[in-house]
């Protein structure tokens, strides 16, 4: 099976930085807690695996932020339907842009606290905030620049209202959309792995992935801690690597975007 996002490059970075991770802590004698051995921090990790609790705890901080993904891609998209047909709703979506997405999200946790008390609702709510703004924004400039010959030519076919919205503009704007999700991924991912971490902002019995972190660390497990942090780079690579892949199967194979050569 041929996979472009894994050559030779990436594959030499990644054994470099591991290599150069092992000769350092052989080398300084850094006391293991504050910087553990690799083969420490691979076995932890696979004895996390083994046990489930590595998985369960990843899954519950996953599962949080793909329903934050969705409602936030749901409320993204009629937001722009709103400005697409109305001069007041592209007034309240560059409002409420310009207002809300500077503010930090993790800044919103005591508030959602205050309002719904330390629940997944609370990181869901946090989580919307992070991951709305960089989709609705670059859904909006993707519709913004939508050629006019297209718009002509949609409407000579009698394509109006939702229909001129679905056939011509989204299928236009594809790039800024893939463009607004892979953002709204990495704000979401960094935002919920830190509220975990800080305040254990979860409902589930296990815990998330941020909050397994902080335990271990409360532990002086550092090789607990350390394969926590792994996993959140092994995920962020997995997930980079499925984006390359639905560009490459999507807007690049269209020739809406240039192909990357390795």
């Amino acid at each position: 099976m041929k996979m472009p996002w894994l050559n030779w490059r990436r594959i030499v970075v990644v054994a470099a930085l591991l290599a150069a991770w092992e000769v350092s802590v052989k080398l300084s004698g850094v006391s293991p807690i504050l910087v553990p051995p690799l083969e420490s921090v691979i076995a932890s990790l696979i004895g996390g695996i083994r046990d489930f609790t590595l998985i369960s705890s990843t899954w519950a901080t996953l599962k949080n932020l793909l329903i934050a993904m969705g409602i936030g891609l749901v409320i993204a998209v009629a937001l722009n339907m709103l400005a697409f047909v109305s001069v007041w709703g592209r007034e309240a979506l560059q409002t409420l842009a310009a207002a809300l997405n500077p503010l930090p999200a993790i800044a919103l946790l005591p508030v959602a606290f205050l309002w719904f008390g330390a629940s997944d609702t609370s990181l869901l709510f946090v989580l919307v905030n992070s991951v709305i703004w960089a989709m609705a924004l670059n859904i909006f400039t993707g519709f913004s620049t939508v050629p006019t010959t297209l718009r002509y030519v949609g409407r000579i076919m009698g394509l109006k209202g939702l229909a001129l919205f679905r056939h011509v503009y989204v299928p236009a704007a594809l790039p800024y959309i893939y463009t607004g999700m892979k953002i709204s991924w990495a704000f979401g991912w960094r935002t919920v792995i830190a509220a975990e971490l800080v305040f254990g902002a979860t409902a589930s019995s296990t815990g998330g992935l941020g909050w397994r972190i902080f335990v271990d660390r409360f532990n002086l497990d550092s090789a607990g801690t350390f394969s926590g942090l792994l996993t959140i780079i092994i995920i962020g690579l997995l997930v980079e690597a499925g984006f390359q892949q639905v560009e490459r199967r999507t807007i690049q194979k269209w020739g809406m975007a240039e192909k990357q050569t390795n």
